[in-house]
């Protein structure tokens, strides 16, 4: 992400060097046959930081995850056992809910709303010493039932509540302009969601504990996007992914890299059918040109490797040994290439 993207990754052929880089575009050529496009990869550094949401592996800005902007923002002003404990321990015979003047708790925290006993319970407010506020429904002394929080730095949060945390249906905008509008459980992202940026790239799908998880798409303000599975914020499982300039990978994805059995297609008619291997050619594939030409064989590294043979319009087929992209011999046709 950002500038800990793996955006230029290289393969080299026999003949040809390929420099590959998203936000530079492409240099593409037909008789290119090595070309294996780099998915930027999310670096062991943002790994680290989870708090983090995927906003693009193209050098995009990384934003705020909003479950975990939501969780800390919680944690430095809000519903503290101090100030639940403190009412909780007002003497009150009261079983009716009521109405009561303003209560200033020690925190400088202050409650204008509805009472049972010494509890919180009805709709009412509360402000903070930093200008944080809650409004909305109690039960129990707690935020529960539908609520709206302004944190301190500007974004808030609207929806549903159980014991002051967010639970069900909710809205977290930032104030950059991000949003999220989904499912949450325990102040996480949790269920169905959809997250839209300032800059209009978006996700919509199923998120598990804070996290991208399940089937979901993601969509880029250029108009590029992936399609299929998540697990844990990377894209593993199947899925499409889908380039602006028509390029196009349908298959199996394993932490944001190809990896599996898939098919890349490229507008002017090429196409690799076959293996990947941590985003490069790796085992057995096919590779047909815009023109008809073949290859079928093995590859290593997103390079020529092991037996092979070409095939040409005209009907041609010829065998030769490969290593690391460079051929070694012509060989006769009594092998088996897949």
């Amino acid at each position: 992400m950002g500038q800990n993207n793996c955006c230029g990754n290289r393969e080299i052929d026999s003949n040809i060097e390929i420099s590959l880089n998203h936000s530079k575009g492409l240099q593409e050529s037909a008789s290119q046959i090595n070309y294996t496009p780099s998915f930027p990869v999310i670096s062991s550094e943002n790994i680290k930081k989870i708090t983090k949401i995927q906003a693009s592996w193209r050098g995009y800005q990384v934003r705020k995850q909003f479950a975990t902007i939501l969780k800390n923002n919680g944690k430095k002003i809000r519903f503290s056992n101090a100030e639940y404990k403190e009412t909780s321990k007002m003497i009150s015979t009261s079983k009716e809910r009521e109405q009561r003047p303003p209560y200033t708790y020690r925190s400088g925290a202050v409650y204008i709303g509805q009472w049972v006993g010494n509890c919180r319970d009805g709709v009412g407010t509360q402000t903070w010493s930093d200008k944080a506020k809650y409004e909305g429904l109690w039960g129990n002394n707690r935020a529960n039932g539908h609520g709206k929080f302004w944190h301190a730095d500007g974004d808030i949060f609207e929806g549903n509540w159980k014991d002051e945390k967010a639970n069900g249906k909710g809205m977290y905008f930032h104030v950059n302009g991000a949003k999220y509008i989904g499912d949450w459980k325990n102040d996480l992202q949790d269920g169905y969601g959809s997250e839209i940026w300032a800059d209009n790239s978006r996700y919509e799908g199923f998120y598990k504990q804070g996290k991208k998880h399940g089937f979901g798409k993601y969509v880029w303000n250029d108009g590029s996007f992936y399609i299929g599975q998540w697990i844990e914020n990377r894209i593993s499982g199947r899925g499409i992914y889908e380039w602006l300039d028509g390029r196009k990978y349908i298959g199996e994805w394993l932490n944001n890299n190809m990896h599996g059995v898939g098919v890349y297609t490229w507008k002017d008619g090429r196409r690799y059918e076959g293996e990947y291997r941590f985003d490069k050619k790796h085992g057995k594939g096919t590779y047909t040109w815009g023109d008809g030409k073949k290859y079928s064989g093995g590859w290593k590294n997103g390079k020529q490797h092991g037996e092979g043979m070409y095939m040409y319009p005209n009907g041609e087929v010829k065998y030769a040994c490969w290593k690391d992209g460079k051929k070694l011999r012509s060989m006769d046709s009594t092998l088996s290439i897949m």
